[in-house]
């Protein structure tokens, strides 16, 4: 098995590209420890010194590091747990995926969150996975969309600016009811 390493705009995070299927839809989030007892992948990933997140994705691993913990010292550790958990043949969580948005959606304004959730998905997603991390909907009132950052998105130095010069461009562009996007810590 030979699993491809890419960085992402997050200096602590690196993305691991194992070249097969991780999640089959949707993605899950475990920006801790605790969170992780759902996922023997994550489990495996936790237990590597200095791990402070781990996110799947469709054919993705990203993980984060402490600022103190080296990638050269916590590189060989992951790809390690990260083969050893696919040879094992687990699945990478047990039970189903987180899905891909929030779904609670007021009737008047149904049709709008439509139009912001495909437009999400088929030209935010994609780049936010290139990038070893998701981006969900949760939220429109009043013209604000809420979005959460996930992966290594999430506390990305660059993603303020993703959201506010990025999304926020391109939603308004589009939709002239979206006014502002902000995003969401859940």
């Amino acid at each position: 098995m030979f699993i491809q390493t890419e960085s992402t705009p997050n200096p602590a995070t690196l993305k691991f590209l194992p070249g097969q299927t991780v999640l089959e839809e949707g993605t899950a989030d475990f920006p801790n420890s605790e969170d992780a007892s759902i996922s023997p992948l994550a489990q495996k990933l936790f237990g590597v010194d200095g791990v402070t997140g781990v996110f799947l994705g469709r054919d993705f691993v990203t993980v984060t590091k402490e600022d103190s913990v080296d990638w050269d010292h916590a590189k060989p550790a992951l790809l390690g747990a990260i083969m050893e958990h696919f040879q094992s043949g687990q699945e990478a969580i047990n039970g189903a995926a987180a899905p891909d948005h929030s779904t609670e959606v007021s009737e008047e304004d149904a049709q709008i969150v439509g139009q912001i959730k495909e437009l999400l998905d088929s030209r935010v997603r994609p780049a936010v996975a290139q990038d070893g991390g998701d981006i969900t909907f949760h939220g429109f009132d009043r013209g604000v969309v809420y979005l959460q950052m996930k992966g290594a998105c999430a506390g990305c130095p660059s993603s303020t600016m993703t959201l506010k010069m990025g999304i926020e461009n391109l939603l308004r562009h589009y939709i002239p009811e979206v006014t502002e996007v902000r995003p969401v810590d859940v």
